[in-house]
């Protein structure tokens, strides 16, 4: 990574389900577990160069991967583990990326950005 150049913004995907102890989710989270502490490492690593690297971890979200397989008793359980008691938009999600990609983030970095409606 040597050649990589400087000032950039990298953004790494997570997970809320991090937060939480979902049963079958153990495998899965401690991946995501990895991810979060792999953009605090590099976001030291690669600071002096300007470029800033993040995560979000995004709770429920209404995509087709996340409807799939899903009951609609089990979609509307999950609709009200946050604040907001619905599902999140992936406007919700590329709403804050878009913001962490620009000059607005650019004392952001090795964070982990949940972006979740308050998930449980």
């Amino acid at each position: 990574m040597k050649h990589m150049a400087n000032n950039g913004k990298i953004i790494n995907f997570s997970t809320s389900v991090t937060g939480v102890m979902f049963p079958e989710y153990s495998v899965y989270a401690a991946s995501k577990g990895a991810v979060e502490q792999l953009t605090r490492q590099l976001a030291k690593e690669f600071g002096s160069k300007g470029i800033s690297i993040n995560a979000i971890a995004p709770g429920p979200v209404k995509t087709e991967l996340f409807m799939r397989g899903k009951t609609e008793q089990q979609i509307e359980a999950l609709s009200k583990t946050n604040s907001f008691n619905r599902l999140g938009e992936p406007e919700d999600i590329a709403d804050v990326i878009e913001m962490l990609v620009s000059d607005k983030s650019r004392w952001i970095t090795g964070q982990t950005i949940k972006v979740n409606g308050g998930f449980i």
